[in-house]
């Protein structure tokens, strides 16, 4: 009989809250500090378990499961988890991604007026005994705050601020626009908010190509006045960049919980006059350590009793002769986003992604999650799976239509991608050729050309002599390598083209400043790969 009773492990310290739903779904034994090899010797034993951020849940851990079916992971990040090794295993993957908006968003709130304040030096100071009233503030009401990131913590800071009558401008390029309108927001492209804002909150995750994203070009963009303030990800700013701009009095000041190294007692920006720092705080409340906690106590309650969990990080099993064909178009799915992200103007409206041939006969979910991920990852920190995006798109006010037919043309399969935005419409097609992603199709242009390499460039130009010399000769001249050329014509009688280059690395923007004072070249878009 005892062995009908789930069996559910914590083996790190989680809110009572939890512990408590946690018992009205099984046996809860609660064993800390426990070594991997401690941990291999028992796991089979468990239903479920829950870990936090220390405990490191390997492939290895998992090879011999027993009866685990899921594990817990209080708060958004899952980095410590072998996720696919869980898959395999038939294991659920749970977290709370919803758990710390809140808290996050009121410390961003609480650093932006710590140090148009000057609290923390008002306070230090008379802690020693000076009574300084000659510190002067200044008022947010009224001033324009930049969210850098509008996902569910850039809106709920972009709510709080809204309470505070400052004026919200954002960038997100996948939120449509009157979504945003609803919430009182309006979308700009990034360089135009760092120009426009005397406060720049950031909120985006840590990718390649976020990585540093703040760096001494963008914050020569911003005023002298203006104010930095970052809860996201250390690695999102070029802290020396960031510091220099600070001392040369190119911007005001700035407000950091997060650092690119942690602990972060040398980091050089701790150490500024005009930097309020924090030790990585924004999720630590009470209420969010118990938010985080019962919400995932009630998912593993949940699956115990045959029910569905409501943030599942990994995605349901998909039968393995369905996968088989859908594997080589995730990453052609993965590529199409990409280059469309990359090329498309405006802010997004509608997303439309085409199956055709072999692939329409099964669900293509998996190939849309990649889909997903390419195009909001860089702007999100919510995992996207198969139980939950389609709801993530509406969320940011994004349609999204799946179309399926079973005629792909000249291919077995292909899949097509289309971006309606505020500008026009952006069509990208591509197909798999021996496990190999080919992109052919970029809006009226038929291609054939494997996206790889670093980086792409596309270029629309008058088809006459001498142009594709002339791109040639640029990349040459700054030492780029090119590996692959192609150049489709577009409608008889447009007298136009389109060339596809892949680069060794990315332009600079000097040099693509060259491509573009090109004679008779139209337009241009480099497309990052990494």
């Amino acid at each position: 009989m005892e062995d009908t009773v789930p069996k559910i492990l914590v083996a790190e310290a989680i809110a009572d809250d939890a512990i408590a739903i946690l018992n009205t779904a099984g046996q809860v034994d609660i064993n800390k500090g426990l070594s991997p090899d401690e941990l291999k010797a028992i796991i089979g034993d468990y239903d479920a378990l829950v870990v936090r951020s220390q405990t490191k849940v390997t492939a290895d851990l998992l090879s011999k499961p027993g009866r685990l079916r899921i594990i817990g992971r209080p708060g958004v990040g899952v980095d410590n988890i072998d996720v696919a090794a869980a898959s395999k295993q038939g294991i659920v993957v749970v977290n709370s991604p919803l758990g710390n908006t809140v808290s996050t968003a009121e410390h961003a709130i609480a650093l932006m007026m710590s140090l148009v304040r000057q609290i923390p030096r008002a306070h230090c100071e008379l802690k020693d005994g000076k009574w300084n009233r000659s510190l002067k503030g200044i008022e947010l009401r009224g001033k324009i705050l930049g969210v850098v990131g509008l996902g569910k913590i850039g809106a709920q800071v972009t709510e709080m601020a809204r309470g505070l009558k400052m004026n919200v401008i954002a960038y997100d390029p996948f939120v449509a626009q009157d979504w945003a309108d609803r919430i009182g927001v309006t979308m700009v492209e990034l360089d135009d908010l760092l120009r426009q804002s005397d406060f720049v909150s950031l909120h985006l995750p840590l990718t390649p190509n976020t990585d540093k994203l703040i760096d001494a070009s963008k914050l020569a963009l911003m005023k002298p006045t203006a104010m930095l303030v970052n809860c996201a990800r250390g690695k999102l700013l070029d802290e020396q960049a960031l510091y220099d701009a600070l001392e040369a009095g190119k911007i005001a000041g700035a407000a950091l919980d997060v650092y690119s190294a942690e602990p972060a007692t040398d980091n050089i920006l701790v150490k500024s006059d005009k930097v309020v720092v924090t030790p990585h705080l924004a999720a630590s409340t009470v209420e969010a350590e118990r938010n985080a906690g019962t919400d995932v106590a009630n998912q593993i309650a949940n699956v115990l009793r045959g029910l569905p969990p409501t943030t599942p990080v990994n995605a349901p099993i998909i039968p393995a002769e369905h996968m088989a064909l859908l594997n080589p178009f995730i990453e052609v799915g993965a590529r199409l986003g990409k280059i469309a992200a990359g090329i498309m103007e405006g802010q997004a409206k509608e997303l439309v992604l085409r199956a055709q041939g072999e692939i329409a006969t099964v669900a293509v979910d998996p190939i849309k999650v990649e889909v997903l991920r390419t195009l909001l990852g860089p702007t999100t920190d919510e995992r996207i799976t198969i139980t939950n995006a389609d709801t993530v798109a509406k969320d940011r006010g994004l349609r999204f239509r799946e179309e399926k037919d079973t005629d792909a043309g000249n291919y077995t399969s292909a899949l097509t991608l289309e971006l309606v935005t505020q500008k026009g419409k952006t069509i990208v097609s591509g197909t798999s050729f021996q496990g190999r992603a080919y992109l052919t199709r970029v809006n009226d242009y038929t291609l054939q050309i494997e996206p790889q390499d670093v980086s792409m460039l596309f270029t629309e130009h008058m088809d006459k002599p001498g142009m594709i010399g002339a791109v040639g000769s640029v990349m040459g001249e700054n030492s780029i390598n090119i590996s692959q050329m192609q150049v489709s014509l577009g409608a008889v009688g447009e007298g136009t083209a389109m060339m596809v280059l892949c680069l060794s690395q990315t332009p600079s923007d000097e040099v693509f400043q060259q491509v573009l004072a090109i004679e008779g070249l139209l337009k241009a878009k480099v497309v990052n790969l990494s």
